[in-house]
């Protein structure tokens, strides 16, 4: 009972990681985009190349972070 219940966990924390990661890298391309061609009006997609790197830099240090925790 223990393992399965510790396997739903598990399963639930990686959903709500992958979610996040998605949720982060599509506003970061969106705000890229924006920026770039709306906002700025450059031809080269500089913000856009950028900004997701950032955001999976990002989540990437949150992701070692987060494996690194003790589990309860």
């Amino acid at each position: 009972m223990n393992k399965n219940k510790n396997s739903k966990s598990n399963t639930m924390r990686f959903a709500g990681l992958a979610s996040q990661w998605m949720v982060m890298l599509l506003i970061a391309v969106w705000l890229g985009w924006k920026i770039d061609f709306k906002w700025i009006g450059w031809k080269f997609p500089l913000f856009l190349i950028l900004l997701p790197l950032l955001a999976l830099s990002m989540s990437l240090w949150q992701l070692i972070r987060e494996f690194n925790k003790p589990q309860k």
